[in-house]
Formats: structure tokens, sequence, C-alpha cells
């Protein structure tokens, strides 16, 4: 593919997108001629069409004042431009690493002014990782994942071997490897995601103009399929082992979907329409409940985005709808939201509030929604970025203005909420090893899966191993000095079946089934029949009973952990 062309169509389908925006805008036509106005003035056609858009936001917050944010609200540390980089955008996820710090990325800035890597102390104490330098990438928006081995992986948007951008692995220390580099053909190029971690190791992200793939840790990159448009929040697996995402365009109105990644299949699940929201920016999350949470930057019956649930089958329920014309709630959440351990959804809103500045929030899962904090000019504003969590409790966030030099802040909210622990996988065999985030560790006394103990090993005071106990799926806790922790999430144990004896057997005749997990056997089924006896001897054996009707086929054992599948074909015979 040629990269002029590429790259032509690209700052087309941004532009595109912005002047659909302006006329779905919440701000009058005059204002948006003036400012525009100036945009052109200021020679920024030239510039690339997230900067039009910034500035043309910057613009847009002039005309408001700061105001006094709430009292759990800090501005932790003020971005100055260069150094330590600059106006950190959407999505740019940070990651909580091992060592309990945050790692992150800002889109300009640095040594070359193309992007740093920095890691935060959850106080504010910022040290920059790495400079880009388009040889290694440059324009790092998607912000950094954690990976079971303990280093972060993230994504460029430009720069690398081809121009298109790449993705890389980089240690705690600093030391950064280029995994794979976007050539602009069928993998696409000018990734914005973030990645996400697949329960089966690998990293599964999108790319411009819409491809699902997956990277091996060792670089190996496989073509899923096309998605319906272009997606700025990461893939989301669901607990059916399906990835779940947003795209900002694309759908029967080209005004976003949500879709889903089931192998190599792609399904369109809903087309965006105004009424529920329109150009979704910030991916989804799941809930316990098993639905999905999103926002969308426009549309809804106040035509300043919405917040909104949707069903793994594409069922969508408006949960709230922004309004620019009513402010103090916020309005425009370009970033996606992050469930909370006290069952609430965080995020923000970059216009709105109290100032005009955005708004930090949380909102139930039943729609009840509340400002926690009004973003000012001084502390911060304009918060593209998704959220997190840390295991300390807190949330932590990113800003792309305010702060003492205008370039952008990091800051922290604490809402009360009690630390905890966080899983770095959550689904896997008995016997593996899982890491565990927190803090306090140092003479941890127990960690139990469900309430069975486990094996482990604290690392440090911030990160300890422990191995997965048998068939135990639930929540972790970890037993420190001072308090006991819960996980954020459950471990789902899996179950595997190594054998069957025999295999060929008569209806009303026994099978033993021998393999790992297995202690919370729910259903079993031969060649696709349901047994309807058997029994548990241990977590290493069930015995079941050949069914009425059985057919010829596999054995398949189902727990709440997931399912295991026999190698072997079970023969019933006459």
């Amino acid at each position: 593919m040629n990269h002029h062309r590429f790259n032509a169509q690209m700052k087309h389908h941004r532009q595109a997108r912005r002047e659909t925006m302006t006329t779905l805008s919440m701000i009058s036509a005059t204002r948006h001629v003036l400012l525009e106005g100036e945009v052109k003035a200021r020679g920024l056609y030239r510039q690339s069409p997230r900067a039009i858009r910034l500035m043309f936001f910057a613009c847009l917050a002039l005309v408001s004042t700061a105001t006094v944010s709430a009292q759990t609200y800090k501005d932790i540390f003020d971005f100055d431009g260069t150094t330590h980089g600059c106006c950190p955008q959407y999505p740019n996820a940070m990651a909580q690493g091992q060592d309990g710090n945050l790692y992150g990325t800002t889109p300009t800035g640095g040594s070359s002014n193309v992007g740093t890597i920095f890691k935060i102390t959850p106080t504010g104490t910022l040290t920059v990782l790495f400079n880009f330098d388009i040889t290694h990438g440059s324009t790092p928006n998607g912000g950094l994942i954690l990976g079971v081995d303990g280093n972060l992986y993230g994504t460029t948007e430009h720069g690398g071997a081809h121009a298109y951008g790449n993705i890389y692995k980089i240690t705690p220390t600093g030391t950064l490897t280029v995994l794979y580099d976007f050539t602009g053909g069928k993998d696409g190029g000018n990734p914005l995601a973030p990645l996400v971690l697949g329960t089966d190791g690998n990293f599964y992200g999108t790319s411009y103009p819409g491809v699902a793939f997956k990277l091996s840790s060792k670089g190996i990159f496989t073509f899923l399929n096309k998605t319906p448009s272009i997606s700025y929040g990461p893939l989301t697996q669901g607990t059916d082992g399906a990835f779940y995402d947003a795209t900002e365009f694309g759908g029967t109105g080209s005004l976003g979907t949500v879709f889903k990644v089931s192998g190599k299949k792609v399904t369109t699940l809903f087309s965006f329409d105004t009424i529920h929201g329109s150009f979704p920016f910030g991916g989804l999350v799941q809930a316990s409940d098993g639905n999905f949470y999103g926002t969308t930057s426009a549309g809804g019956s106040g035509n300043a985005g919405t917040i909104f649930k949707i069903t793994p089958t594409g069922t969508i329920t408006v949960l709230n709808s922004f309004d620019s014309a009513h402010p103090v709630n916020g309005y425009l959440a370009y970033g996606g939201l992050v469930l909370g351990t006290d069952g609430n959804l965080y995020g923000s809103t970059i216009f709105g509030g109290s100032g005009g500045n955005g708004t930090l929030f949380k909102i139930t899962t039943a729609g009840a929604y509340t400002v926690l904090s009004n973003f000012d000019t001084t502390r911060g504003a304009g918060a593209y970025a998704t959220p997190l969590q840390h295991t300390n409790g807190k949330i932590f966030g990113l800003s792309a203005r305010g702060g003492a030099s205008g370039k952008g802040v990091a800051y922290s909210l604490d809402n009360g909420i009690a630390p905890f622990v966080a899983l770095t996988t959550t689904v896997g065999l008995v016997g593996k090893a899982v890491g565990i985030l927190g803090g306090g560790f140092t003479g941890t006394t127990s960690v139990k899966f469900n309430g069975a103990s486990a094996n482990f090993t604290v690392v440090s005071d911030t990160y300890l191993t422990a191995k997965v106990p048998a068939g135990e799926t639930g929540i972790v806790s970890v037993t420190t000095p001072s308090r006991t922790l819960l996980s954020s999430k459950i471990y789902r144990v899996t179950p595997k079946i190594t054998s069957l004896t025999p295999i060929s057997g008569k209806v009303g005749s026994s099978v033993v089934i021998a393999g790992s997990g297995l202690i919370h056997a729910a259903t079993i089924t031969v060649g696709g029949v349901k047994v309807t006896a058997f029994t548990v001897n241990s977590d290493k054996q069930v015995t079941f009973t050949v069914p009425t009707g059985a057919k010829t086929g596999k054995v398949v054992l189902t727990t709440a952990g997931g399912k295991a599948t026999s190698s072997a074909v079970f023969t019933v015979t006459p």
C-alpha cells in the first residue's frame, strides 16, 4: 500500500468524523465558525487531524473559567511539554506494574518531541524511561498494559520500519524492544487502541482502518479479520472468551458500532443511531452482571454523548445522556469506563461541570450518576484518557491540558475505596503460577483461591505469585500482617481432560474421566448428548454413566471455570 495514500485516507477518515461531530455538536454554529477560522488562520490543517481536534477543543475551553474541585482529587504531576512529555490524549491507558508504580505514555514531547514512556509513583514522582525517536516508533497514543512477564507492552501510531507504527515491549527499567512493525498492508497500520492480554497468553489489538489481530509474546503476528471501522478503545475479553469493542465509525449510519470477535469471526452487535449515542471512543468494560458498559462522544437525548449498557447479544440501554445545555454533569466523554471494586463505573468528560473543563464521575450499573470532581485549568483539564483503579483503591488518570505548563497532568481521586489485589491472569489450570499485584505483602501468611490454600512466594512488597490449588474457581484472598485483601476479579480454574477409560462402551456403562480442575463439574456431554448421572470422585477424576441416546463423539466437561474437551473420541457400542 502506498504510504502517502494510506495516511491521506486516514486523515480524510478522521476529518470526516470531525465534520460530522460538528454537525451534531453541542456548541453554537457561531462559536464553531469563529474557532474554525482560528484553526485555519494558524495553518493547523497542515497538522494531524488529532492536532486540529485538540486545538478546536482547547479553543472551546478558553470560554470557561476554572472551578474548585472535590476534596479527594489531587493533581500529582504536571507535564512540562518537553522533558517529561506532553498532553496525554485518548486512549492513553496507564498500567500498574509489579512494583506498584504506574506506567504510561505521552504522544509528544521528549528528546525528539515524538513521545515518551514514563513511570510515576502513586504519590507523583515521575521518571522518563524512554524517548521515542521515529526509528523505534512515534506518537504512542495507546498507552501500556502489563504482561505476565512483568514487562509493559504498547503500540505507536507512527514511525517504525515502515512508518505505520509498531508494537513494542519495555522493561520497567527502560529497555525497549520492537516486536512488530506494521506494513500498511493486510495488517493495517497506525494503531491507536491499547493492547489487551488474552487468557491464552497472546496479545490482541486493532489497527487502522479496521483490523483485528493477535500477536504472540515472540512477535508472531496473526491477522484475524476486518472490523467495522477504526477503534480507539482496547478489545475487551468477555467471560465467554470472545473479544468485544466499539468503533468510532462504521455501521448502518456510519456513527459507530459495537462488535464481537470470536476466533476469526467478526460480528456487528449494534450500530449507533444518535438516539443511543454516536462516535464511541473509549471501548467497553464488562461488569459482574455480564453486560458491557461504554460511552459515546456525541448523540443521545442531549446530543452531547451517552453512557450505555449493552448485552453480549447486542441489546443496548442508555444509562445517561449528557446535555451541554445543562452542563453541570459534564459532557463529551472520550475515555471509556473503569469498573471499580465498589461495583461502580468511573469515567471523565472533557467539557462541562462547574468550570467548563470537564468532570470526573461515577455511575452505577443501574444508571445513578454522580459528579465526583470538576476539572480546572490549574489542576488538569481535557481528561480524554480512560482512568484506571490502582490496588490502593484510588482512581488514577491523565489529562491533556491544564497544570503548571498547560500541558496536562496525572491525577488521583480517593473515593474511599479499600485496597485490593489484582490478578495478572484470571483463567488457568490447576498448578499454574498466577501473579498478584497489591501492597503490604511483606509478611503475608496465606493466599487462598475460593477458600482453598495455595502455595505462594512473596517477590516484593507489591507483588507475589501463587500456584492455583485444585479446582477452586472464585475470589482470591491474600492475608497480610495488616489486613486480608480480596481480588477484584474471580479466578476461573479451567478443567482439563487427560484420558477416558474405557474409550468405548454401551449405554449404561461407566466411564472414568481423568484430568485436573474437575471437582466442580457441572455438565458432561458425550457426542453432544447430556449425561444425566455422574460422580465427582476428586479434582482429578469423575465417573459418568453413558446416557440413553448417546452418540459416538468427544466428551465435554464444563465447570464454572470453562470447559474441557477430550482428545479421544468415545465410541458408543451396540
